[in-house]
């Protein structure tokens, strides 16, 4: 199903105050401790009749279906104290304790759900989602804190990691994909505390962002020149912004015919391209060694013959690294930052190059800023949770000691509209970018009439 699809389907009420709105997915009568109790019963039988070693050598259809005969014996032998249910919630209860044995338990259903973009768990009674950039409560629980636990646990087993009062923080990627953040008790003073940034299998297309509103056709059309003309971008938002989502969909016009690196701390990009290298840093074991930074894998990127470099995100000491790429010979290299104007980005960036320690002057980093990016894209989360590409500059050089940059296209918000959506429009400032030669060198098939201001190609309607 495509992104239009589920937006006609869902049909989702959202509040125009903009207030969290309360939903309820799976399990509408499950709540009761006594539930609960049962379902934590039938767990730990099922936990002594069925061999779980063969959880991953056997396949799943054929282990759902012996976990449920065996849950149906547990309900009748007498050896669990059974609530009276009706036969939905019988079927519902099959379902929860498979999920409980070879999945994420109550979490489950979200994962299952693709409107859902982000799972956050404040403690085991408190669990929230985002949809379409709006976080809802749902009604969805653990027993408790173990319970809660007992998952967390599963997830962080599973890619060899650890977690408990020694380590008691923990970023982890589920089989999927999806990113998981962890930290518990004695740091998380209300108890255990998970973030799940979910993978989407079906990422989002060009046209996706187009139905969303996040650019508009001729925008796009700016995008995809900018790739092609193989400029160096640096796409900047906060966090949840969409700026993973830009440079996905960014990439996909990236020549086959390029041999591409894409570096991450946790991967999430999806090229459709076949001459593809996904490299993913490594954390430290638990004797503290070991450990692989983007850094590390930065700079072994240049002895790979890269055409380009994609740094999911750089963070820390390997902007200078990324900025070094950028400078021999890797143009049309692309990365994010988190920050809230392009030029709070520069100002990061160059902060980051001093975290590398080379004790370098601060204009000696800025001319090298200023020679690597050639445009910076920013990507905001608007109030409506809606996302949108709020301003496209071009990096034009130094003036004195001072990054010289120059807005191509801004969105301007006019206003909240009746239904608590932003309403605005894009401007163009009227300004021919630098970067237009290369467009002509590159045979990219955009006029100059797309910068004039007295024109209007990039009207959303």
């Amino acid at each position: 199903m495509n992104l239009q699809a589920h937006l006609d389907k869902l049909n989702h009420p959202v509040q125009p105050n903009g207030n969290i709105v309360e939903i309820t997915p799976g399990n509408e009568f499950g709540l009761s401790d006594e539930y609960f109790e049962l379902k934590a019963d039938i767990h730990d039988r099922l936990t002594k009749v069925v061999d779980l070693s063969l959880l991953d050598s056997v396949d799943e259809k054929v282990l759902r279906e012996e976990i449920r005969n065996r849950t149906q014996e547990i309900l009748t032998d007498g050896s669990v104290k059974v609530m009276p249910i009706n036969s939905k919630e019988h079927e519902c209860l099959l379902q929860e304790i498979e999920d409980e044995v070879l999945g994420l338990g109550p979490l489950e259903a979200l994962m299952k759900d693709p409107t859902v973009s982000d799972i956050l768990v404040n403690a085991y009674h408190s669990v929230y989602v985002e949809r379409f950039g709006k976080i809802e409560r749902t009604k969805i629980r653990f027993k408790d804190n173990k319970h809660l636990m007992r998952i967390i646990e599963k997830i962080v087993s599973a890619v060899g990691r650890r977690i408990d009062e020694i380590s008691p923080m923990v970023d982890a990627r589920l089989a999927d994909g999806s990113r998981v953040n962890v930290i518990i008790p004695p740091l998380a003073l209300n108890g255990p505390c998970m973030s799940i940034r979910r993978f989407s299998v079906d990422p989002l297309e060009m046209h996706d962002l187009q139905v969303l509103k996040t650019i508009t056709p001729a925008l796009g059309k700016l995008l995809e020149g900018i790739v092609q003309a193989r400029l160096n971008v640096l796409i900047s938002g906060g966090t949840g912004s969409g700026k993973t989502t830009l440079l996905n969909v960014m990439s996909r016009f990236i020549s086959s015919a390029e041999r591409t690196v894409t570096i991450e701390d946790s991967a999430e990009l999806q090229l459709r391209q076949e001459h593809v290298i996904r490299l993913e840093t490594r954390p430290a074991n638990v004797e503290g060694a070991g450990q692989i930074t983007q850094r590390n894998l930065v700079r072994n990127s240049l002895r790979m013959r890269p055409d380009r470099i994609i740094v999911g995100e750089v963070r820390g000491a390997e902007a200078i690294d990324m900025l070094q790429a950028m400078n021999t010979g890797h143009e049309g290299s692309l990365t994010t930052v988190h920050a809230n104007n392009p030029a709070d980005a520069l100002m990061r960036i160059e902060t980051m190059v001093n975290m590398a320690g080379f004790n370098l002057h601060s204009d000696y980093i800025k001319r090298y800023i200023s020679s690597a990016i050639n445009v910076v894209i920013q990507v905001d989360r608007l109030v409506d949770g809606s996302r949108k590409v709020v301003s496209l500059s071009e990096i034009t050089g130094m003036e004195g000691n001072v990054i010289s940059m120059q807005e191509i296209i801004a969105f301007e918000q006019t206003g909240i509209d009746q239904v608590g959506g932003v309403s605005g429009h894009f401007e163009v400032r009227g300004v021919r970018p630098k970067f237009f030669d290369k467009f002509t060198q590159m045979g990219v098939p955009l006029t100059e009439e797309l910068f004039d201001e007295n024109e209007t190609p990039f009207d959303e309607d």
